[in-house]
């Protein structure tokens, strides 16, 4: 009796890693050389000139670490009051968010005549859960990506606490 392909046991441990594993774990190398590195590397990944890492301070939402895609001198961004920040909506519910035109997202009523049209952000939790800042694209202009980087953002604010926290002091 022959046994065909179909009936053949699975070999073990030839599981297929998902895309998003991969991208993971290629950003989680790029983070053992800092901070920025992991930031350019989420950068290159997204139609968003800007990448970076905010810290919620009171009613501040200060600048960490920012990457912008046309300007490589680029270290940080202009810490800003949170009401005037998509940021402030992850402060609030901890919840991430995908907004690739927040002049009609009608989550962002307060957004409508920011310069800031996309952003795509996740919290950065701090190690005992607390909220401690967010990991965001954003772009003046409208960017709509064909799959959504909040699955990788998301994952990635998990990783970040620790490189976040060391470059806010």
């Amino acid at each position: 009796m022959t046994v065909g392909p179909s009936l053949r046991p699975r070999p073990p441990n030839l599981e297929v890693a998902s895309p998003l594993a991969k991208d993971l774990a290629a950003f989680n190398t790029r983070l053992e050389d800092g901070l920025r590195a992991g930031l350019l590397f989420l950068n290159g990944r997204t139609p968003h000139r800007f990448t970076g890492v905010y810290r919620f301070d009171a009613e501040m939402l200060r600048s960490v670490a920012l990457v912008d895609k046309w300007d490589a001198t680029v270290m940080r961004g202009e810490d800003v009051p949170l009401a005037q920040a998509y940021c402030a909506h992850l402060h609030e519910t901890g919840e991430a968010v995908d907004s690739p035109d927040g002049r009609i997202d009608r989550r962002f009523p307060s957004m409508q005549a920011s310069s800031v049209l996309s952003y795509c952000g996740a919290v950065i939790n701090d190690g005992q859960g607390a909220r401690w800042g967010a990991l965001c694209h954003f772009d003046t202009l409208r960017c709509e990506s064909r799959n959504s980087e909040l699955p990788m953002l998301v994952a990635a604010a998990a990783l970040l606490h620790h490189a976040a926290s060391a470059s806010a002091s």
